[in-house]
C-alpha cells in the first residue's frame, strides 16, 4: 500500500467502484434480489466491491499468518539462546513491553491479540 492507511485503501477501493458505475438517470430502480448470496450484496456494484475487498483480506490474512509463523521461529531462537545461557524460557518484562506496545497501537483488543501471539510464540524449545 506504500504509505496508504488501511482505511484510505478501502475508501479508495469503494470510491473507484463507485466512480466506475454510471450515473443514474431518472427515478431509482427498485432494489433487485441479492446478486449473490456469497456477498450479501443487493447490487452488482456492491458485490464487486465486496469481492475485491475480500480478496484483499484473504491476501492480508495469508501475509499475517506468514508473519506470525516467522515471529514464532525468531522467538524460538531467542528462547533457545536464553535457555542455553542459563536463563529462563520466558522474559516477563519483555512480554509486558510487547503487551503495552500492542495496547498502545490497537487499544484494548490489542492486548488480547498480543497475548495470543505470546502464547503461540512460547512453544516448547
Amino acid at each position: 500500500m506504500s504509505g496508504m492507511s488501511g482505511v484510505q485503501a478501502v475508501t479508495d477501493l469503494t470510491s473507484t467502484s463507485a466512480a466506475a458505475a454510471p450515473a443514474a438517470k431518472g427515478p431509482a430502480a427498485p432494489a433487485k434480489a441479492p446478486v449473490t448470496t456469497d456477498t450479501g450484496a443487493r447490487t452488482e456494484a456492491a458485490a464487486g466491491v465486496i469481492t475485491d475487498a475480500r480478496a484483499r483480506i484473504d491476501d492480508l490474512d495469508g501475509r499475517i499468518i506468514g508473519l506470525v509463523q516467522e515471529r514464532m521461529a525468531v522467538s524460538a531462537v531467542i528462547q533457545r539462546e536464553r535457555i542455553g545461557s542459563g536463563g529462563r524460557r520466558v522474559n516477563l518484562a519483555r512480554e509486558m513491553q510487547i503487551l503495552e506496545h500492542y495496547r498502545g497501537q490497537l487499544g484494548r483488543p490489542g492486548t488480547a491479540l498480543a497475548m495470543t501471539l505470546l502464547e503461540l510464540c512460547r512453544g516448547r524449545v
